[in-house]
């Protein structure tokens, strides 16, 4: 069992950053591929970023590429999202994921521990 903490929401302008954190609470954290998602008012769920158990394989849907990062600290034990050019399309809650399995891409099959989210709202 995993659980996940997510922080670093918040109200942001357009054009500006934020950098997310999660936190987890795995015994062996390096077991685990971790990512992000995010819900936006109205819509659904969709993926945003992912990392391998490793860091070195990382994948990020096409919409933030070039503008988001994704890193994780095993020290740590914690994921974070680097959100640059921050648009008024990127409000949404985000969700920090984790599983033993990862596709290497979008995570087709959901993983299967989630965060409770955190908001961002980007408005001017």
């Amino acid at each position: 069992q995993v659980q996940l903490v997510e922080s670093g929401g918040g109200l942001v302008q357009p054009g500006g950053s934020l950098t997310l954190s999660c936190v987890a609470s795995a015994r062996t954290f390096s077991d685990y591929a971790l990512g992000w998602f995010r819900q936006a008012p109205g819509k659904e769920r969709e993926f945003v970023a992912a990392i391998s158990w490793t860091g070195r394989n990382l994948y990020l849907t096409e919409s933030v590429r070039g503008r988001f990062t994704i890193s994780r600290n095993d020290a740590e034990k914690a994921i974070y999202l680097s959100m640059n050019a921050l648009k008024l399309e990127d409000t949404a809650v985000y969700y920090c994921a984790a599983d033993e399995e990862w596709d290497g891409s979008n995570w087709y099959r959901p993983p299967k521990y989630w965060g409770q989210g955190t908001r961002v709202t980007v408005s001017s």
